[in-house]
């Protein structure tokens, strides 16, 4: 970094022995009024906090209100704000634990479609229950190679890849990333990343955009990375409309052939370490293509069923049945999640309805959370921050506030789960592997 930076470089590195910044990003689709907090330049829904406070405590966390995201991740949103993203579809390659799935999902809107990947299985199912809190219905996840997705020829309008690195940008807010880091990281991550990088082009339709970033300062991955595209893709690369910044946000820019290059230093700007690029894939004639589906999952509920369903959302769903589990997606995109679902391996998909029981629907948790969720099906009670708290614990809470049958447990406006009244007691519905063990 001496040789990058020059005397700049001991800036750099004092700044990494102090605190880092805590940030949160707001979901627009749950307003909520209980955020306080500067916004993040950047992005329109980022906020700094002025202390880390006990976030696993929050009911808005758990209802998807908001993400804890660290600050220069966040850019990613500004990156795309030049595009209409509305019903667009967007591959993120290496997608856990989910923020910037998250900001694709609302980017892209209900009517769009988000794949999310992740190649390890622990990660991408930490990922889905994020996308799950987010609750806009429009996510596939997956946990595959990038070499089966590839087999989507042209499917994307965008393709965002935030590459795994050697984790440079980690070092003021991970001890674990200094201690893992080693002098061969930076080239071995350099390899995997253009493999990965091989297949988000051919997934990439002409006219698409590509964003690739990392959360490193080292050359070999950023800027060298990018003149590897440029020199295996140069011929049908141009540049993306200008992605403008502002001088106060610290952002150094470095700029490569058609290829947008920004840098986040700790000492120059409010964030960790961050690298992104983005250019776009040059128009042209090409015919999209599909591998053919190794399995079929997906049947019809009768009738009489989605009768019953159509109740609990707002309109434009279509429904689908995995056994005897049911889900909604957008209408406008069903065809898509069903092609994928049938040839990746998928995670989770649109939003787990629940099943169908004497013709009424036992709804399942990320029902709750789904902004689509409609409001007027079954009432929506307003809890205590301690009754809210305590049904994050899956503990007893008082019946006598809820009304009999399903009821929606809301904390200031945003759902967090169902309860079922029966009588004078009151059971929590609320996930066993999902509940809160912190006192």
């Amino acid at each position: 970094m001496r040789q990058r930076l020059g005397e700049d470089a001991e800036r750099l590195f004092e700044a990494l022995d102090t605190d880092p910044a805590v940030s949160i990003r707001l979901n627009p689709a749950k307003p909520a009024t209980t955020f306080d907090g500067e916004q993040v330049g950047w992005c329109p829904w980022g906020r700094y906090l002025e202390e880390r406070p006990q976030f696993t405590l929050d009911p808005m966390l758990h209802g998807g209100a908001y993400y804890v995201q660290e600050a220069s991740s966040q850019f990613v949103a500004h990156l795309l704000s030049n595009l209409d993203l509305k019903g667009a579809r967007v591959l993120d390659m290496c997608a856990a634990p989910g923020g910037k799935t998250t900001i694709y999902s609302t980017l892209t809107g209900r009517e769009g479609l988000v794949v999310a990947n992740d190649i390890n299985h622990g990660r991408a199912m930490a990922l889905a229950d994020n996308v799950q809190r987010w609750g806009m219905g429009n996510v596939v996840v997956t946990c595959n190679e990038p070499s089966h997705i590839g087999a989507f020829t042209h499917w994307f309008d965008v393709v965002a890849v935030d590459a795994p690195c050697s984790g440079e940008g980690m070092f003021r807010k991970m001890e674990e990333a200094r201690t893992e880091w080693t002098a061969s990281s930076p080239e071995q991550c350099a390899m995997r990343q253009r493999e990965i990088l091989k297949e988000a082009w051919k997934v990439l339709r002409p006219g698409g955009t590509l964003l690739y970033s990392t959360c490193t300062f080292n050359p070999t991955e950023d800027e060298g990375v990018v003149e590897w595209l440029m020199s295996e893709y140069g011929d049908e690369l141009e540049t993306s409309d200008r992605v403008e910044t502002m001088d106060e946000w610290g952002i150094v820019r470095s700029d490569i052939g058609p290829w947008q290059c920004f840098h986040f230093y700790p000492h120059k700007s409010r964030g960790e370490g961050f690298f992104a690029a983005i250019a776009r894939k040059r128009d042209g004639v090409a015919r999209r293509s599909m591998p053919k589906a190794r399995r079929k999952l997906f049947t019809q509920p009768a009738k009489a069923d989605v009768r019953e369903l159509e109740r609990w959302v707002t309109d434009g769903h279509s429904f689908r049945m995995v056994g005897d589990d049911i889900y909604a997606y957008n209408a406008n995109v069903v065809d898509d999640v069903i092609t994928i679902s049938e040839y990746l391996s998928v995670i989770y998909s649109g939003v787990a309805m629940g099943r169908i029981f004497k013709q009424r629907l036992k709804p399942e948790h990320a029902l709750a959370l789904y902004v689509g969720l409609n409001r007027d099906v079954v009432p929506v009670v307003n809890v205590s921050l301690g009754d809210a708290q305590d049904f994050l614990r899956r503990q007893d809470i008082a019946a006598s506030q809820f009304e009999e049958g399903i009821n929606v447990v809301a904390y200031e406006g945003v759902p967090i789960g169902f309860v079922k009244r029966i009588g004078a007691r009151c059971n929590n519905m609320y996930p066993k592997d999902l509940r809160i063990v912190k006192l």
